[in-house]
């Protein structure tokens, strides 16, 4: 019996190793949210990767401009010693274009309704490529900035079906209160060169989307020729909050590697 208990103790802890090693070799998911939002925006998705073993890091966008946005997520990279999966919603998409440049450890990019700029393209240029976008009249007054800027909110009245529609309307009102602004030189700065040309990328976006028009994410997402491409049938602009699930599966398949 004992040598029997002490087999088993030993089965445990190399049952322990090996669970420790699977983790530490999983690379961290970081997750940049876009424009209107804030980090909570994950909070589904960070529930799915933890339970899976990815360590997780959402970070604080200032949405301020896409270089000194770029160039704080850099920062955050940096700091990090494993792989990476670098994961951008909306707005976010043209942050982690320029953020994962000059990162050896950044394995994939990861799309999510996503702006996926050329150099020179800015987010507003590239949501408007093609119609369906309704954003511009949901736009409240703009709130003017001591530097000469202005900060772009959504109307809290029609936040719900301009950016959350299939998301349940007491918690879309909520997330309309807690919005964070951008300002409009963001919108409407040049991206510089991307990192999508040399890293890997994948897509996830829905079918009903009002800020990016669908046409418009899929032709981003062929121009970089995404390895995996999943749109989401009825889903709104906030697809990581409606449908976590399918967005951690997507993020999953990036860290695998699978197309």
């Amino acid at each position: 019996m004992k040598q029997l208990m002490t087999a088993l103790a030993i089965t445990a802890s190399l049952f322990s190793a090996g669970q420790a090693l699977a983790q530490a070799e999983k690379p961290t998911v970081v997750l940049v949210h876009g424009a209107f939002a804030d980090a909570s925006s994950w909070n589904g998705v960070i529930r799915i990767l933890e339970q899976d073993g990815y360590p997780v890091v959402a970070v604080a966008n200032p949405l301020r401009s896409v270089a000194a946005d770029g160039a704080a997520v850099s920062a955050v990279i940096g700091q990090i010693s494993t792989p990476v999966v670098l994961v951008g919603h909306s707005y976010g998409g043209s942050v982690i274009s320029a953020a994962a440049n000059g990162h050896a450890n950044v394995s994939a990019l990861v799309y999510v309704a996503a702006i996926t700029p050329d150099a020179g393209e800015t987010v507003a240029g590239l949501a408007g490529k093609f119609p369906g976008s309704t954003l511009g009249p949901a736009l409240a007054a703009p709130v003017p900035l001591a530097d000469g800027g202005k900060d772009l909110y959504v109307q809290q009245a029609r936040f719900h079906q301009q950016f959350a529609a299939d998301v349940p309307a007491a918690q879309a009102a909520v997330m309309a209160a807690t919005q964070r602004p951008i300002t409009d030189a963001a919108l409407n700065e040049p991206s510089g060169e991307p990192a999508w040309k040399h890293i890997p990328s994948w897509y996830i976006y829905g079918d009903q989307d009002r800020n990016i028009p669908p046409q418009s994410l899929a032709f981003m997402a062929r121009r970089a020729h995404g390895k995996a491409v999943q749109v989401i049938k009825g889903a709104s602009h906030v697809v990581m909050i409606s449908h976590p699930e399918a967005v951690a599966r997507m993020v999953e398949k990036a860290a695998a590697g699978q197309s």
